[in-house]
């Protein structure tokens, strides 16, 4: 039996709609997984069409494939995220120092609870939780800083990247370990009173290793030789 190609292609056209919908309004963000059997659910149709209107979002440039990983919503434009992480490398590593003598016992020890969180969530990775945790880390680090200037720009920083703070892990999932691991490092830092210089810099360090993960997987080219921010 001929296949009906009208109706085929309407369903194309429809699963095509329904998926570019969500990138554009940002429920489907840069590094977003695509599981085709999912979305073929969600709208009652086989997989057939919902492959065509993945193909077509590919030819777009608004999908990738990625062997052993599939499709996922790809980084269309990731200056603003490059230049942001930059900047939040520096920002932090700084406000982290200057808020690391302010820190009590009780304060440390809420962070290694995030901390103890963020290594419960690798056995079955949720890139958007792990970046919420992560977030909430790094702010108890660094919210003693004294100086308001300083926190308002890591606040700016944070607001800026938007959406695409959720998807670095997306992009980089194996970096969420190394992340934890180097969190732990910072807080023994803290601990032992560790020269501040110490401390910025491995809280810089830690938040530019993101980057580079990124860069290197995205952008092998342009990451060899990156600075040591």
């Amino acid at each position: 039996m001929t296949p009906d190609t009208s109706t085929t292609l309407s369903k194309s056209q429809l699963a095509y709609r329904w998926v570019k919908e969500r990138i554009a309004n940002q429920e489907f963000t840069p590094g977003y997984r695509l599981v085709l059997g999912s979305i073929a659910g969600e709208l009652d149709m086989s997989v057939v069409p919902v492959r065509e209107a993945i193909r077509q979002l590919e030819a777009e440039g608004l999908v990738t494939f990625e062997r052993n990983v599939g499709a996922r919503v790809s980084m269309v434009d990731d200056s603003q995220y490059r230049f942001s992480m930059q900047a939040l490398s520096i920002l932090e590593g700084a406000a982290t120092a200057l808020a690391a003598r302010r820190l009590t016992a009780d304060d440390i020890r809420a962070a290694r609870r995030i901390n103890e969180l963020m290594i419960e969530t690798l056995e079955h990775f949720d890139p958007r939780a792990f970046t919420g945790l992560n977030q909430e880390f790094h702010a108890a680090l660094f919210t003693k800083c004294a100086n308001p200037r300083m926190l308002e720009l890591v606040d700016a920083e944070w607001g800026r990247l938007g959406h695409l703070r959720d998807s670095t892990f997306s992009f980089v999932p194996g970096r969420a370990a190394e992340s934890v691991r180097e969190h732990e490092n910072i807080l023994q830092l803290i601990e032992t009173g560790a020269p501040l210089g110490e401390i910025e810099k491995a809280a810089r360090r830690h938040r530019s290793a993101t980057l580079d993960a990124y860069m290197i997987h995205e952008h092998p080219d342009e990451a060899l030789g990156l600075p040591a921010f």
